[in-house]
């Protein structure tokens, strides 16, 4: 096996597996049954984003704070990000009692045995888009989909590898403490220009090696600098014609 098949295979395995998909959308169509329930006309629409939609959610075996985003947009305006996440909460509370559930503002958690559920409140903007939380006092203007275009169109422009790229990043995030902010890290690679390669091991070394060292913490910094040093090596193994010893090299940045 090469670098560059370890690499795909592990990107490959990155994916939620059909029957983690299946339990999840069971748990997201119990989820709207109850919303409607719950709320009524209270609301204006509720509906998946997030990673779960763009492809690159990794399953729980590789990432434990692997969730589902999930946008409940109000139809009252007029009120602080806090009162709608304490209607949340009470939603929650009605339906969900025994399930570990906490604020981590701006959402409303739910953590069930197979997923967690990030349920952020919303309100509609009349000129399209939405307002999130801001903490629990303000709002700030998103629109979900407009990432979820701009990932798919740089995907395809670059071999569909993108999305196994991001995947494999954010698996090497998980294992190293959450890094980089899970958001940022995939709206950063789509921010970055490759010219010329055409391999998962192409997009994957050459990420790392555009990524910046953080400056903030030392252990964020310790982090990036072994992935780096790890991925050089790795050059300098393939150079000299050591595929054995450079898989064995990567697996060190991806492990099995």
């Amino acid at each position: 096996m090469t670098v560059n098949s370890y690499l795909t295979n592990r990107a490959s395995n990155a994916i939620l597996s059909t029957g983690e998909q299946d339990s999840i959308n069971r748990s997201v169509a119990t989820l709207q049954t109850r919303l409607n329930s719950y709320f009524s006309s209270k609301l204006n629409s509720h509906f998946r984003f997030g990673s779960s939609t763009r492809g690159t959610i990794l399953p729980r075996s590789m990432d434990g704070h692997s969730d589902i985003d999930y946008m409940v947009v109000f139809a009252e305006g007029g009120y602080t990000p806090q009162t709608y996440l304490n209607r949340l909460r009470a939603f929650v509370d009605a339906y969900y009692s025994s399930s570990d559930i906490k604020q981590s503002s701006p959402t409303i958690v739910l953590e069930l045995n197979h997923i967690k559920f990030d349920l952020v409140p919303a309100l509609a903007n009349m000129w399209g888009g939405y307002q999130i939380p801001d903490g629990t006092s303000a709002w700030q203007n998103t629109n979900p989909n407009d990432f979820n275009g701009k990932l798919t169109e740089k995907n395809t422009a670059n071999h569909h590898l993108i999305k196994p790229t991001i995947r494999l990043v954010k698996f090497w995030n998980a294992q190293n403490g959450y890094v980089f902010d899970s958001y940022s890290l995939e709206k950063w690679i789509v921010d970055q220009s490759y010219f010329y390669i055409s391999t998962q091991r192409d997009y994957l070394l050459e990420t790392f090696e555009k990524l910046a060292t953080p400056t903030d913490t030392q252990w964020r910094k310790d982090k990036v600098e072994r992935a780096k040093k790890i991925v050089a090596e790795v050059r300098r193994l393939e150079r000299e014609n050591m595929p054995v010893s450079a898989e064995l090299e990567i697996k060190k940045l991806i492990p099995e």
